[in-house]
């Protein structure tokens, strides 16, 4: 939005002050004279003439100016005190003085045009702020472009970006080349008669690089930019979105080759007739225009629609068909080899150490997106800076990935020791359980010291990338979870609230095997789960597609299947009643514990207790 200059705002209040000013002056002007200096200047026969209106104001005419001045004005207290009191004076400078006219009960001075003027003033002075605070509240455009489309033209700060800025997703730049091969020259694939792709809609998890990925196609072709949010399309006024619509496509044709941008379409896409109580009219016209737009029945050559959504199952489906958007293409988080190039792409204009190794911190970031990377490596940047380091080094991220997952470290949180040992037999019982489990991930730190919301927490992190889990896995996942409720139920004696996360987690995850991933015996391979979140427009007054049998067979297998895994993490515990001893002994002094000195301990060898955490301590297999 551009930013209006403060010196016309100064100059507009200072002519909206000078107006009411008048004004004041106009209705309400001040007395010049006192009732008693009137009576002095007529004895004194100074006053040419004088004449006093129906509200009291005697208005002079002098012969000689006084201060500049010859025309002064009082009010009277009392008009007829005044006439009766001063009659004689007046006769007598009427007839032998320098009095020569004098009346009463005149209208005021001030004309209709004085009276109307500022009034009219106000009015356009009312009437421009209005104008302006119109436009401010569309964007900052006046009222003739509130129909127009806010597009951006180009990319932030000009800066052209290309494939080469974009790591970790060899595969999506291969399905957009074509595009791009199409715009660089449209008469190779006109000539075999091929259609390119109307739109390309780009689906995947925030955070993965779908707008950069859009960003990339038109720097490679060379062509304009146009980008727009789904939400500038949404107005409280129906047909104004329906209207911007058109406006973009219009724009797009005039600077054709072009490319149009339309980040979270799933603001202006959502399915038709949803909602409770039937749809929103200038959502489904917007919608409407859209379809229309990217139906191929105007003259659209050189000129693409890409899209980007997390929410592709929230979409009106007539949006999807062939024909408008044509492909999906999903870009989901990189393996191990595109995070370790989205880390050097990200490690551009940074200061490593020598002793960074962005591949074990690849290997160590499981999950992780592209903007989930660049945070870690500003995180580690700006702890260096504030250390005054020259160059981030693996104690910098280090620090930083346990500040991105479980938050800062708060040491000066006043702590109870009875707190203490309860979180150090929670998160030992953590760890011991999961180091006995053969598919757990291996133990990488354990800490007391409270981070965010919790006052404990475990480490672990994965030897490899695996697209798949195993019953097994999952179970094994289960017991883990539950080791801190069996520690605190087997060495204290009593149970706290500290396990509640993990019960909600292991919880999930039973229900999960059971009805969603046919991972139970009794119900057999059938999925009574759906895979998405609540979206009332579509799931409201929908049934279950299950009994209610079915529903008890459900609670019973997932109760059946978390107290095994209770048990079978008792008995871990148990069995290992000295290790768990020595960890909490360990956690209680020194307050953290690395894997390779919980490793030690659990094997029976001698601690090194100046042995430095880790997460990133990972080798290939």
């Amino acid at each position: 939005m551009k930013k209006r200059n403060p010196i016309i705002i100064i100059i507009y209040i200072a002519i909206l002050a000078l107006v009411f000013s008048w004004m004041l002056g106009v209705f309400n002007p001040k007395d010049d004279l006192t009732e008693a200096k009137v009576v002095e200047l007529l004895e004194d026969g100074k006053v040419k003439s004088f004449s006093v209106d129906s509200e009291g104001v005697i208005t002079l005419e002098l012969h000689e100016a006084i201060e500049g001045k010859t025309k002064l004005r009082a009010t009277l207290a009392d008009v007829s005190a005044f006439r009766s009191e001063n009659e004689d004076t007046i006769q007598f400078q009427k007839t032998y003085g320098e009095l020569e006219d004098y009346d009463y009960d005149q209208p005021t001075e001030a004309s209709a045009f004085d009276l109307v003027l500022p009034l009219i003033l106000v009015g356009l002075a009312l009437l421009v702020l209005w104008v302006i605070l119109v436009g401010r509240a569309n964007g900052g455009n006046n009222l003739s472009s509130f129909g127009k489309a806010r597009t951006v033209l180009g990319v932030p700060d000009g800066k052209k970006v290309t494939f080469e800025d974009v790591a970790g997703a060899d595969e999506e730049k291969a399905e957009l080349q074509e595009v791009v091969d199409f715009l660089r020259d449209p008469e190779k694939f006109t000539q075999i008669g091929a259609r390119i792709p109307h739109g390309l809609l780009l689906v995947g998890p925030p955070g993965t690089g779908k707008t950069l990925l859009a960003r990339a196609v038109a720097g490679e072709a060379g062509v304009q930019f146009l980008s727009i949010s789904g939400s500038d399309f949404v107005e409280m006024y129906v047909g104004v979105g329906a209207s911007r619509v058109r406006d973009l496509f219009e724009q797009a044709k005039k600077i054709a080759p072009a490319i149009i941008f339309i980040d979270e379409i799933d603001a202006v896409g959502r399915k038709r007739g949803s909602g409770l109580g039937g749809g929103h009219d200038e959502k489904e016209q917007t919608l409407n225009q859209l379809l229309v737009e990217m139906d191929g029945f105007g003259r659209t050559e050189g000129v693409i629609v890409l899209a980007a959504t997390n929410r592709p199952d929230i979409l009106d489906p007539a949006l999807l068909r062939p024909g408008r958007f044509d492909r999906q293409i999903y870009v989901g988080a990189p393996d191990a080899k595109g995070r370790e190039e989205v880390l050097k792409v990200h490690a551009k204009g940074k200061k490593l150490d020598s002793d960074v190794d962005l591949r074990s911190v690849a290997l160590a970031t499981t999950g992780f997106t592209g903007a989930d990377l660049s945070n870690l490596l500003n995180e580690a940047a700006i702890m260096a800076a504030r250390d005054n380091r020259p160059a981030l080094n693996m104690e910098d991220l280090n620090e930083a990935m346990m500040k991105i997952t479980a938050g800062p470290e708060k040491r000066s949180r006043v702590r109870l020791v009875r707190d203490q040992k309860i979180t150090a037999v929670h998160e030992a019982g953590h760890a011991v359980a999961m180091y006995r489990l053969p598919t757990a991930d291996p133990v990488r730190h354990i800490s007391i010291i409270p981070r965010g919301q919790s006052l404990g927490s475990t480490w672990s992190t994965p030897k490899e990338d695996s697209a798949h889990m195993t019953r097994n896995e999952m179970y094994e996942r289960i017991v883990g979870l539950l080791g801190g409720r069996v520690a605190e139920d087997l060495f204290l004696g009593d149970i706290s609230t500290g396990a509640s996360n993990d019960i909600d987690r292991a919880s999930k995850l039973a229900r999960d095997m059971v009805a969603r991933y046919g991972m139970c015996e009794r119900l057999g391979a059938v999925s009574y789960l759906d895979d998405g979140e609540v979206f009332i427009g579509r799931d409201y007054q929908s049934t279950k597609s299950y009994s209610e049998k079915v529903a008890g067979t459900i609670d019973d297998e997932v109760k059946l299947l978390m107290d095994k895994a209770y048990a079978h993490c008792k008995q871990l515990l148990a069995d290992n009643k000295e290790q768990m001893k020595d960890v909490v002994e360990f956690l209680l002094k020194h307050e953290t514990m690395s894997g390779a000195q919980f490793a030690a301990c659990m094997e029976g060898q001698p601690i090194d207790e100046q042995s430095t955490t880790s997460l990133f301590d990972i080798t290939e297999e």
